[in-house]
């Protein structure tokens, strides 16, 4: 299971907010580009940037500071926020990005956000399926939608997506645990989904759903479990902030797995 820490950006700073509320703005760091540095020099492969300033204006923002953080370290970074065009795409994935999360666009939006998947491919488009009480939260959480998560995810299944992030809004920041139950009903119905498909694929090469938990994580403990779940990876980020898991935590959990 990858380890993914999160950077969330508001005005150029590393924040975190409480259940996606701006006003719960916390600034843990003036220089995000410092803190990407300490990931990375814990062994750390991968970093989930969010652009919640773009998440507010709807298109990208913080390119600059994504340019900083993937030209002077090697993470692979996943991002998102404010993806809404072809043209914020293009200059995320100019600014050094490996892989985008699209989570409003796919829900406002679905053909433009099915080109980015048949152009890009699989690898480099991720589904943002953000939920509150199972239903598909957008606008940067600031709506609610009507579509229940999991058929939203085998929808997109469907057209091509195979990783996945899903942040259970009601745990996020809230250091009380991730939503073990959902994430272990989004992998066991989605699983069966792919395989009701392989039968119409021929050789059967479909590759399972890759699902990334986000939202709630709180201690150290939580790791090997959300892994046993089958979890693809882990997005934390106020539990480091907070020193409720340190980076050399981190840095073993990586080595001995």
């Amino acid at each position: 299971m990858r380890i993914i820490p999160a950077i969330d950006i508001i005005d150029g700073k590393c924040v975190r907010l409480t259940k996606g509320d701006y006003n719960t703005k916390k600034v843990y760091n003036e220089n995000p580009l410092e803190v990407a540095k300490l990931f990375e020099d814990s062994g750390i492969q991968y970093l989930h940037v969010v652009d919640l300033d773009g998440a507010k204006a709807s298109h990208i923002v913080n390119y600059k500071v994504l340019e900083r953080i993937a030209t002077m370290t090697n993470l692979k970074i996943d991002f998102g926020g404010g993806l809404k065009s072809d043209d914020d795409l293009k200059i995320a994935f100019e600014s050094g990005v490996h892989q985008i999360t699209g989570g409003s666009i796919a829900v406002k939006k679905p053909e433009l956000f099915e080109s980015w998947i048949s152009k890009f491919g699989s690898d480099k488009i991720i589904l943002g399926a953000d939920c509150n009480n199972e239903k598909i939260a957008i606008s940067g959480w600031q709506e609610e939608s009507d579509l229940e998560v999991i058929p939203f995810i085998k929808d997109y299944q469907t057209k091509g997506v195979s990783y996945v992030i899903c942040t259970d809004i009601s745990k996020d920041g809230m250091l009380e645990g991730p939503s073990f139950e959902l994430y272990s009903k989004i992998l066991r119905e989605c699983h069966s989904e792919r395989l009701a498909r392989r039968s119409f694929n021929e050789g059967g090469s479909e590759e399972s759903l890759k699902l990334i938990a986000s939202g709630g994580i709180s201690n150290y403990g939580e790791l090997p479990q959300l892994e046993q779940l089958g979890c693809e990876g882990v997005i934390i980020g106020k539990a480091i902030y907070e020193n409720r898991i340190s980076l050399k935590q981190l840095e073993n959990f990586i080595i001995n797995n």
